[in-house]
């Protein structure tokens, strides 16, 4: 879809080749020495360029090299409403994100389908975004970040997140965010009108920026589930990312508990 006028402002599936749910009782994952890539996807379900960009994602586990860590993100904006369909999974806090990246990487405008990769904007050239993913995991980490998630009966997701800098120069802050995979939708109006469309890793809960003071950080945080959310395809991920240039120094997800 054609680039939509950025306002400068500063803030951060039911696919059959999905990775399974993360075990979330009692998970405790740490981040490693070599940089986990996130891989941000600002997409819209109004927006008819961007179902291949959503399935780009939603396979890239499998696009991914031996041993590549990549942790996908689906932040959908809803600057697109206005052609007829209201993104369901659009928040404000995403289209705000998004401005503030393609201001720090030296650009003026924000579109869909639009890949950052630890905060660096991604050429639109195929291959781009699995070599920038090895660029990504091949620097060392400027962070630590130990993360637990326990899903309670009461519907209640349980987050603790330590972090510990191995620079203390620029400013940093920890990110936290729950997503969800195995969405379906069935659009009934604008570009995408009448078709189906499958979502991973769709970002459905975003907390940020929270500041990390003299070089470490230990955050709670507890989210209450909506009924509807589907507790077997839940994820958890923590970010720390320089504020000042928007790079990614680490980020963990919780699914690895499912594959421990």
């Amino acid at each position: 879809m054609k680039p939509h006028a950025a306002e400068f402002f500063v803030l951060v599936i039911l696919s059959p080749l999905a990775m399974p749910a993360p075990a979330f009782a009692g998970c405790d994952v740490q981040s490693g020495r070599e940089t986990a890539a996130l891989v941000e996807l600002y997409t819209s379900e109004g927006c008819s360029s961007c179902p291949p960009a959503d399935l780009r994602l939603n396979h890239l586990p499998q696009a991914l090299d031996r041993g590549a860590t990549a942790i996908p993100l689906a932040l959908h904006v809803g600057y697109w409403d206005y052609l007829g369909w209201n993104d369901p999974f659009a928040q404000q806090a995403f289209a705000r994100r998004q401005e503030w990246l393609v201001r720090l990487n030296h650009h003026v405008t924000v579109y869909t389908p639009h890949f950052f990769v630890g905060g660096a904007e991604l050429e639109p050239q195929p291959p781009a975004l699995i070599d920038q993913i090895r660029r990504v995991n091949a620097a060392p980490a400027g962070a630590d970040i130990r993360l637990r998630a326990t899903l309670g009966p009461d519907a209640t997701l349980a987050v603790t997140t330590d972090a510990v800098l191995r620079d203390k120069a620029a400013p940093v802050a920890l990110f936290v965010a729950v997503t969800e995979s195995g969405l379906t939708t069935k659009v009934a109006r604008g570009e995408n009108a009448g078709v189906t469309l499958n979502h991973d890793h769709v970002v459905r809960a975003w907390v940020g920026p929270i500041p990390i003071s003299d070089g470490a950080i230990h955050a709670q945080r507890e989210f209450v589930l909506p009924e509807a959310w589907n507790r077997d395809r839940l994820d958890v991920v923590a970010v720390v990312e320089n504020q000042h240039t928007g790079a990614v120094l680490q980020a963990v997800s919780a699914a690895s508990c499912a594959r421990s």
